[in-house]
């Protein structure tokens, strides 16, 4: 027995036999030979250990070209990848939430190409400060006396906390320590500021005395915290911030506002109601409000704080702001955003557009679909149907957007689940959404020519399911 595992063991091809195979050739142009010699190394390490546990491995020089094909294939292939959003879900977490409008997108080609004013005056000829390009324009839109903008909103929190806050009390509502996606909590982000909480109320109500009881000469701020993607409804009871504002300028410490989405127009108008806008809360006293860019806002990841100068000028000389700090190419695209805003073209941008579509638009767009398939695709058979769309990003969690897909069975090729799984492995990968085992396309989050996409994505799939 063990001489027949060292008679395996000497028979597997040597690695100068497998560089020489013709086909490694592409992929040494793609990865350079060290990558593709390093995985033939770990494909051979992985057979030798499964022969001396008697697990079953092929052996041959054809079985291992096949394995190593399979793992050079996905180390070729780019892992930041564009995809059709066919969920009906418009500022999508894990789909990169906003896209960005065209004008944005040339905006960041063009100065990530060339040199630019990241950091330097024409005017005077020395020396400037990236956060110009665009504090003027945040200020336009909130109201505010100043803005400094960081890589994210959890950042601006933290920078704002860790600035003005460290080793003193934070007075929060017990029904705001939130936890947000990716494990994001207020107590540990806090905590990691330096900052000390201090808790009041309940879960479902907070009161006015609630704050008052809670100020000690240790205290520096009143934080509110935008509740993000759940609202407790009931016997619940919040202070509003108007009246906030009022104590903790009678206090004399700062009252700092975590809004979270950005909303800068009110949405109203469009059945999305009870998010206000920034400037609403700078009108309301607000010191300090922090928002994302790429939620609400349409623009890039970024994150923005508006209010007191004074409090803002603290955060620009405050040392983490350097390892916040924002690059060129999401300033050169948050500028042109805000500068669409300026313009009164805001539903020119992606996801104020979809969000801000009529039901009627959507019922046509999701006929025009069916249309398509059904022509392409004659034995199968689409059907228009109701569907409830969301806003995502922590926005407007009970708020479901009336719309329409397009609804979908193949069943000799599997599930609505099986569908999904294949369509997410189409040269454009397709994300769409499932029920009562169809599959549904949500045409909502559907953008230019993703029609097309999902026709080739489904002659893709009928053609791998005839070939087997």
């Amino acid at each position: 027995m063990e001489s027949n595992k060292n008679k395996i063991l000497k028979n597997l091809p040597a690695m100068d036999e497998l560089l020489s195979e013709p086909w490694v050739l592409f992929y040494e142009e793609q990865l350079g030979r060290e990558m593709v010699k390093n995985v033939f190394s770990s494909i051979l390490a992985e057979t030798r250990k499964a022969v001396l546990h008697d697990e079953a491995v092929e052996t041959s020089i054809d079985g291992i070209n096949q394995r190593a094909i399979a793992v050079l294939k996905g180390r070729v292939a780019l892992s930041l990848q564009p995809i059709v959003n066919a969920t009906g879900v418009v500022v999508h977490t894990n789909l990169g939430r906003s896209c960005l409008p065209i004008e944005a997108v040339e905006a960041v080609c063009q100065v990530a190409a060339r040199y630019n004013t990241l950091e330097f005056d024409l005017k005077e000829g020395k020396r400037g400060q990236r956060n110009a390009h665009v504090e003027w324009l945040l200020c336009q839109f909130t109201g505010a006396e100043a803005a400094v903008v960081v890589n994210n909103n959890a950042g601006a929190v933290l920078l704002c906390l860790a600035a003005l806050a460290r080793e003193k009390e934070v007075i929060v509502s017990r029904g705001e320590l939130v936890e947000i996606g990716g494990s994001f909590r207020i107590p540990d982000i806090m905590a990691f500021s330096g900052a000390r909480l201090v808790e009041v109320g309940a879960t479902n109500r907070t009161h006015l005395k609630d704050y008052g009881q809670a100020f000690t000469d240790e205290t520096s701020m009143v934080l509110k915290v935008h509740p993000s993607n759940f609202r407790i409804e009931g016997f619940t009871s919040s202070v509003p911030r108007e009246e906030l504002s009022h104590l903790a300028q009678e206090k004399n410490v700062i009252f700092m506002e975590d809004l979270g989405s950005g909303v800068l127009i009110d949405l109203s108008p469009w059945g999305l109601c009870g998010e206000p806008t920034v400037k609403d809360c700078i009108m309301a006293g607000v010191d300090l409000v922090t928002f994302s860019g790429d939620k609400m806002l349409g623009g890039p990841q970024i994150g923005a704080v508006v209010g007191k100068k004074s409090l803002i000028d603290r955060l620009r000389t405050y040392p983490l702001l350097r390892a916040l700090r924002v690059d060129k190419m999401t300033l050169a695209a948050f500028e042109k955003v805000l500068r669409m805003y300026l313009q009164g073209r805001w539903n020119e941008i992606p996801t104020l557009s979809m969000l801000t579509l009529k039901v009627e638009d959507l019922r046509k767009k999701a006929q025009a679909l069916r249309r398509k398939i059904k022509k392409t695709f004659p034995h199968l058979e689409p059907a228009v149907v109701e569907v409830n769309d969301a806003v995502g990003g922590g926005a407007f969690p009970v708020t479901r957007l009336k719309g329409y897909g397009v609804a979908l069975k193949i069943q000799h090729i599997g599930s609505a689940g099986t569908l999904q799984t294949l369509l997410r492995q189409a040269e454009m990968p397709i994300v769409a959404g499932a029920s009562e085992d169809s599959l549904i396309f949500h045409v909502r989050t559907l953008m230019d020519k993703d029609d097309e996409r999902i026709l080739q994505g489904l002659a893709w799939l009928l053609e791998v399911k005839k070939g087997e």
